[in-house]
C-alpha cells in the first residue's frame, strides 16, 4: 500500500527585529557612502529625533541646516589649511570638515562654527544636499 506524503508544516516566518526610528537612522547613516554627511552631522550636536524631524520634512541641505537652528554662510573659496589655525573658541571655528572630491578633484570645505553658522561653498552645498537626498531616499524605505 503506497504511503500517503506527510503534509508538511510551514514553518512560521521569524520574528521581525522591530528598530527604533532613531536605530533606523544610525543603521542607514554608518553606511559608507553617507561617511561625510556623518562627520557634519556629528559636529552639528544635534539630537538624531531633531535630525530625523529635519530629514523628513525638508529637500535640501541649506533647509536641513536652517531647521537645526544652522545659518550657511556661502564664500567663494575656503582655504583648507588656513582654517586650522582658527580652530577652537578664541578662532571662532568649532569642527574643518574636508571632503576630497575624486570626481571633480577638488577639496570641498565645510565649517561648522561656534556661533550657529556652517560657511561653505556652493560646490560643498551641491555635493552635501546629492548627500542628503540618497540618505533620505534609503531611510524612508
Amino acid at each position: 500500500m503506497p504511503k500517503k506524503p506527510v503534509a508538511s508544516t510551514p514553518l512560521p516566518d521569524p520574528p521581525a527585529v522591530s528598530e527604533t526610528a532613531e536605530q533606523h537612522f544610525d543603521r542607514i547613516l554608518s553606511r559608507d557612502q553617507f561617511k561625510t554627511l556623518k562627520a557634519v552631522l556629528d559636529e552639528l550636536q544635534s539630537d538624531a529625533t531633531a535630525m530625523h524631524a529635519a530629514i523628513v520634512t525638508t529637500n535640501s541641505y541649506q533647509n536641513f541646516l536652517s531647521k537645526l537652528g544652522y545659518r550657511v554662510i556661502l564664500v567663494p573659496q575656503i582655504h583648507e589649511q588656513d582654517c586650522y589655525s582658527r580652530l577652537g573658541p578664541a578662532g571662532g571655528i568649532r569642527a574643518v570638515l574636508p571632503v576630497h572630491d575624486i570626481a571633480t578633484y577638488s577639496t570641498l570645505v565645510t565649517l561648522v562654527n561656534y556661533d550657529s553658522t556652517v560657511t561653505t561653498t556652493t560646490k560643498s552645498v551641491d555635493f552635501y544636499d546629492d548627500r542628503l537626498a540618497e540618505f533620505k531616499t534609503q531611510l524612508m524605505k
